[in-house]
């Protein structure tokens, strides 16, 4: 666990999820990509448990949570999220979710925004068409681009090595399937988001720009010299920008508004 932290399993939604938690404050809730786990977040704790209650999940088949028979969805994955906000959590929290997590938190924002008080994407999707790159979606489990993936699963897993190929073609699928949003059902999103991406994103700017444009209380910082994986490489900039999104209470209020000009009140 993380230094000074603590954490558990959750039962959620028939998922058995590990998680870990640091820190105190409002709760913020830390929601990993791919094969991601609470160590793809080693940058963003020490900063952000500064100031929060900080909940790192593991989602199923992912990290020290293990998979479960049938298919994962984005559905699925924010109905366990939803349960691990209602029952873990047990008030309502900021959510960062990184890639696939930030995908999930648009799913929860938009069916649940009771439990949620600010969403962060960081490199996030609202349809797959805004993917590029054939790592995730032609790929095979056992390309050298996966190794280092497939090395930590072997190593926490609790289904065991063998079986990565099950749980990297459950991901494929939904890679190259889902998700399928609209910038409509974005736009019922009424809590504050920030939209992040790397200068460098696997997520085409044009795609980044339609989501932060379709949300009435949002914002958007696309972050220099830096990739899909820019919690990684720049991430005293990142931090401070999501931590000053955060604290901020309402919307920003600038010299020359366009957009919020329009923007409804929060």
């Amino acid at each position: 666990m993380t230094a000074g932290g603590n954490g558990g399993y959750a039962e959620t939604n028939g998922a058995r999820m590990y998680y870990e938690a640091t820190g105190e404050g409002e709760p913020l809730v830390l929601l990993h990509g791919g094969f991601g786990g609470v160590h793809v977040f080693g940058s963003q704790l020490p900063a952000f448990a500064e100031r929060h209650r900080v909940l790192v999940p593991e989602q199923r088949g992912r990290g020290h949570t293990a998979d479960i028979a049938g298919a994962i969805t984005y559905q699925i994955l924010a109905d366990d999220i939803i349960g691990f906000l209602e029952h873990t959590v047990g008030e309502p929290a900021h959510l960062v979710g990184v890639s696939d997590g930030g995908i999930v938190g648009l799913l929860v924002a938009m069916q649940r925004p009771d439990l949620l008080r600010k969403l962060v994407t960081v490199g996030a999707n609202y349809h797959r068409d805004g993917l590029m790159g054939s790592m995730w979606t032609d790929a095979s489990h056992d390309d050298e681009a996966w190794a280092m993936p497939r090395q930590r699963y072997a190593a926490v897993s609790p289904d065991g090595p063998n079986h990565f190929p099950v749980v990297f073609g459950k991901l494929q699928r939904m890679w190259r399937e889902e998700p399928a949003l609209t910038v409509g059902d974005i736009a019922t999103i009424s809590i504050p988001v920030l939209v992040v991406a790397g200068d460098d994103d696997v997520i085409r700017h044009a795609h980044t720009v339609a989501l932060y444009e379709a949300l009435a209380h949002g914002q958007l910082a696309v972050i220099p010299g830096a990739s899909h994986a820019v919690f990684i490489e720049r991430p005293e900039l990142l931090n401070r920008i999501i931590l000053d999104f955060l604290a901020e209470e309402g919307d920003p209020q600038t010299i020359l508004p366009v957009r919020r000009a329009r923007a409804p009140a929060p």
